[in-house]
């Protein structure tokens, strides 16, 4: 016969146990539709004065971003990114002309409900941009 002690103890630890898994993949586990339809973006920044440009698309965990940066250097990025819920960080290397061929870059992007998102982030040769694009 089980004691309503150990009944207790056993339904509290069923409920922490229930709860804790439903965090844990509410954390670490995105929406099936965004990993099958890109994104695309535009992003806008500056280094040592010079604007920088640059359109990226992202499918599944990885992106492509192409960009021009100081002094007219022209390059492309390739990105991957670590998916959760609302925010993805991310980290790329790139090849560009000019002086500094590889460029690395690295930034978050937060993705709120409905089709709009935003990032950030810091490129070695485009320097501190911002970002906004569409979730199809």
């Amino acid at each position: 016969m089980i004691k309503s002690n150990n009944f207790s103890s056993l339904k509290t630890a069923l409920i922490y146990s229930a709860v804790f898994t439903t965090l844990t993949l509410g954390v670490t586990q995105t929406p099936a539709y965004s990993q099958i339809l890109p994104q695309v973006w535009v992003s806008g920044g500056v280094k040592d004065g010079d604007i920088s440009y640059g359109i990226g698309a992202r499918l599944v965990d990885f992106g492509v971003e192409v960009g021009t940066g100081e002094d007219g250097s022209t390059g492309v990025d390739l990105l991957t990114f670590q998916n959760f819920v609302i925010v993805s960080p991310y980290i790329g290397i790139g090849w560009y002309s000019g002086e500094d061929n590889l460029a690395f870059s690295g930034g978050v992007q937060v993705e709120p409900p409905g089709s709009v998102f935003f990032g950030a982030g810091y490129h070695t040769i485009r320097g501190i941009n911002g970002q906004i694009g569409i979730k199809f």
